[in-house]
């Protein structure tokens, strides 16, 4: 399956989803991951209008959404993947999904969450999610829009890990 981008940004389908990267990209199918969206039909159609027709949205919980990827659901398809946490990336890498990359677009604050860039809030769970998947050879690198250059996080990331663990 030619996975064109695996992205966390908690804002799933927005603006610069839509103009941005899917402006550069050949793709024929967004995976959105999300427990809650699956149950929020609102979110559903708002999110379904914003993709351009020419486009398939999916949208499924991380557990169905994980057995397409790994049971070759997608292999034919040009898939952007769309999670809003790092623990839902790892959870597919876990279960066999095939990642090279990791592109970290948009983890904004929230109670709990501290901030390591303008984009880039993470607490506990998150710093130990993108540790695991890095060790396992992926690349994570940050980046808002497809022209911004890439930004190495793991430097970041690896401070924090290891102050969490001096705790």
């Amino acid at each position: 399956m030619p996975i064109v981008l695996v992205r966390i940004d908690d804002r799933l389908v927005h603006g610069q989803i839509v103009q941005g990267w899917l402006k550069i990209l050949d793709v024929n199918i967004i995976l959105v991951v999300s427990d809650i969206v699956t149950l929020d039909t609102m979110q559903q159609m708002l999110m379904t209008m914003a993709v351009p027709d020419n486009i398939k949205l999916d949208i499924k919980n991380l557990k169905n959404a994980t057995n397409g990827i790994t049971n070759g659901q997608y292999d034919k398809e040009r898939v952007m993947i769309l999670a809003v946490s790092p623990s839902d990336i790892l959870y597919m890498i876990e279960a066999g999904a095939d990642f090279k990359s990791v592109n970290v677009g948009g983890m904004h604050f929230i109670s709990g969450k501290r901030q390591l860039l303008r984009n880039l809030c993470v607490n506990d769970n998150d710093v130990e999610s993108l540790h695991k998947i890095h060790i396992k050879s992926v690349e994570i690198e940050g980046r808002i829009l497809p022209e911004d250059e890439k930004k190495d996080i793991m430097p970041l990331i690896e401070k924090e890990y290891r102050s969490m663990h001096r705790r």
